[in-house]
């Protein structure tokens, strides 16, 4: 029943009570698993059928090599359906036959040599065809597992052993259960179309399961098969994917698919990351930029420096997340597993009231009208829909997610998110690039901005500060050539950095270091006072001896922010923020994108205990963040949403990860969440209907005031086609709008 529960020893499970039960060993990378929709903990290494409901488990492998191997399980019932089908088809029509006015058939061949007739065609149907539903139905009540098989195999069974005692052995029946002609009724083509049409939605709904991994496998099958490796003597060489290394210096040519993660050493071009991301718009790599693989080259050529290959790529840990989550269970199908656990039961007990009924105040032929309410009882009923209401949408809703960059590890973070009314929010990395960025320069005559830029930055070459990187980045933005290296270059700690350049004495620094050599900065103090209370660090630059102008640095916000803030806030989620940065620094950028709520200058444990806090004050709380000083915060929240740009300690606390790092990716979360749990409802409001009034019309309810009774072929139709109808309505979220 929890099958987050664990253990490496037999006991009884610490949440319900059960005794644990056995799981199979994952097989080893590349070998196809085969697991249960309905019940995932139930996973082994070779098709058959699930222990607990007699489901066809179904391929489910890290590769996607699958993808080539067909399903056994769908070519065996594809293959009992048609010859099923060709059988029963003749049958159908000897039982209408009888429509037909004066019943020509029967006259032709007697009634007699039509019955064995129709025991002839029927026994293979029965025998054969539905070989599959009594074995599975016989190891249901020895496992004590009852399931759909039971009902079904019950129900052809007693159609076809009663029809074949009655065509052999008619005396052994009382004279009121036969009919007006003085036969005993025989229902073989009930038996054998129930046998056909429970096979074709079989075969219906294995096609219907395989397509629910459809977004997985069409992420797996997008990594290239081969990669161009770089020889030492500058040649290349084309390998297979799986011979690349960490440290291998890999070609990407245009239009290639990046082989594996890795560092761009060399050129630079714009890649396509929609696949991982869900974002359409190319990326432009640049040295020292990271690539993910399986994204699309699409401009210029580059070399990589491969870091992460085979399992440990940002496409493979997406496949086990997913195949994570597909597994997990969430909280609303408690109510169908308790449902679910009663459902059978109770169906049989209706199935033997239904017969009970229908012998004692029936019409005659009284039996034969009880054989058919019972059977149709039980073939009409179906516990399967109701238990693949939850799992099949969370499988594609899981698959929808890795496709536009949200990847979910559980369906109790997914069905919780729904519920989420205050987001609050880290600063750096979150918010904000997490990365310092040149954003202002500003030069007092005779000097301008582009001399001040070109100065400071030849200073803050000789330095190992990031502000100074910044600098540097934001001059090679700008074009702005450096020329020779600076000479006497000094570090004054917590100030600045000073030097020589091109024969001029440069400082760069704060107004301390300015003070201290005399250099007054009255001029720049109220720009740089508005920089300050913009979030900005703003370093003052002299030269020989006067104040020449200022830089400012900052962590600027991210593109995507006020966008994604503005929706969240139209979806009625409240925004906070929560950062360990400086409150002036915190209150800039709050200003800026409209957040009310600021929680600033607050350590790790300080952060958990707002969200606690938030949580005791009647919020459900989600929290996104992307460093190691978020994850108790992540941890305490009702959902946890990591950047994939972060740190993995991070991740390794949420329940959702969005891999792009943008907060546009809060948003599609949050849409998918919505969607699946609209969808989960719809799915199990269908089979509680479908099941709440389909079992009283089969019993024949409706007998006393329309005259109608429900034919078991119709019941066996209505079935198969619930648990269809079901899986359809999941498949419509692989077209969610996120």
């Amino acid at each position: 029943m929890d099958p987050e529960v664990r253990a490496d020893k037999s006991g009884a499970c610490p949440k319900c009570g059960m005794a644990l039960e056995a799981i199979p060993a994952m097989p080893a990378s590349g070998v196809v698993e085969y697991v249960c929709p309905m019940h995932p903990e139930v996973v082994q290494d070779h098709p058959g059928a699930c222990r607990k409901c007699g489901m066809a488990l179904e391929p489910r492998s890290v590769t996607g090599t699958e993808e080539a191997a067909p399903n056994p399980e769908l070519i065996d019932m594809t293959r009992r359906f048609w010859v099923s089908t060709a059988l029963a088809l003749p049958l159908l029509l000897i039982s209408m036959s009888d429509l037909i006015p004066g019943a020509p058939l029967t006259r032709a061949l007697g009634e007699g040599p039509l019955v064995w007739l129709q025991l002839l065609l029927a026994t293979p149907v029965v025998v054969w065809g539905a070989a599959p539903f009594f074995a599975r139905g016989a190891r249901s009540l020895m496992t004590r597992h009852l399931n759909m098989f039971t009902l079904i195999s019950l129900g052809v069974g007693i159609a076809f052993v009663y029809s074949t005692v009655a065509a052999i052995f008619p005396g052994l029946f009382p004279p009121d259960a036969s009919d007006a002609s003085g036969m005993v009724p025989v229902y073989f083509e009930a038996a054998a179309v129930i046998t056909a049409l429970v096979l074709l939605g079989q075969v219906l709904e294995l096609r219907a399961r395989g397509r629910t991994a459809g977004a997985i496998r069409a992420l797996l099958n997008l990594a290239p098969k081969t990669a161009r490796r770089l020889r030492s003597d500058g040649s290349d060489e084309d390998i297979a994917l799986a011979a690349v290394n960490v440290g291998d210096r890999l070609r990407v040519r245009p239009g290639q698919r990046v082989p594996t993660d890795g560092l761009v050493i060399e050129g630079e071009s714009a890649v396509d990351e929609s696949m991982l991301t869900g974002e359409p718009i190319p990326v432009t790599k640049r040295a020292g930029d990271r690539v993910a693989g399986a994204t699309v080259n699409t401009s210029g050529g580059f070399v990589m420096r491969a870091e992460r290959v085979g399992a440990d790529t940002l496409l493979a840990q997406i496949v086990r997340m997913v195949a994570d989550a597909q597994r997990s269970r969430a909280p609303i199908q408690r109510l169908a597993d308790v449902v679910s656990g009663y459902f059978v039961p109770a169906v049989m007990l209706c199935a033997v009231l239904a017969f009970a009924g229908w012998l004692r105040w029936g019409p005659p032929p009284a039996l034969a009208h009880a054989i058919v309410a019972a059977v149709a009882v039980l073939i009409i009923a179906c516990p399967c829909a109701l238990g693949l209401a939850t799992p099949m949408s969370i499988m594609v809703a899981s698959g929808r997610g890795a496709t536009a960059g949200v990847l979910v590890r559980n369906a109790e973070a997914l069905e919780r998110l729904e519920k989420v009314d205050m987001l609050v929010i880290d600063k750096t990395g979150t918010l904000t690039v997490g990365k310092p960025a040149l954003t202002a320069v500003a030069a007092l005559a005779p000097f301008d901005e582009a001399a001040i830029l070109r100065l400071a930055a030849a200073v803050e070459r000789s330095s190992e500060h990031p502000l100074g990187a910044a600098i540097l980045a934001g001059a090679a933005a700008r074009g702005i050539k450096l020329g020779q290296p600076a000479a006497e270059f000094r570090s004054f700690a917590g100030r600045g950095v000073g030097a020589r350049v091109d024969g001029q004495n440069v400082l760069v620094g704060n107004a301390a270091l300015l003070a201290e050599n005399a250099v007054a900065a009255d001029e720049l103090a109220p720009r740089a006072e508005e920089l300050r209370r913009d979030g900005a660090t703003v370093m003052l630059v002299a030269v020989d001896g006067r104040a020449a102008g200022l830089i400012a640095v900052a962590d600027p916000v991210k593109e995507s922010a006020a966008a994604a803030l503005n929706a969240l806030r139209a979806a009625g989620v409240g925004v906070a923020m929560l950062t360990g940065d400086s409150r002036l620094t915190a209150q800039a950028v709050a200003r800026r994108l409209g957040i009310e709520e600021v929680h600033a200058e607050v350590l790790p444990q300080r952060k958990a205990e707002v969200v606690r806090e938030l949580k005791q004050g009647g919020r459900v709380v989600a929290m996104a963040g992307d460093g190691i000083n978020d994850a108790p915060a992540l941890a305490a929240a009702d959902v946890g949403i990591a950047m994939g740009t972060g740190t993995d300690v991070a991740m390794e606390s949420a329940g959702v990860t969005l891999v792009r790092g943008d907060l546009a990716g809060i948003v599609r979360a949050l849409h998918l969440s919505r969607a699946t749990m609209r969808n989960i409802r719809q799915n199990l409001f269908f089979a509680f209907i479908y099941n709440a009034l389909g079992i009283p019309v089969a019993a024949g309810v409706l007998f006393p005031w329309f005259g109608l009774m429900l034919n078991p072929m119709i019941a066996s139709a209505a079935m198969s086609l619930s648990s269809v109808s079901v899986i359809a309505n999941a498949l419509r979220l692989r077209r969610a709008s996120l």
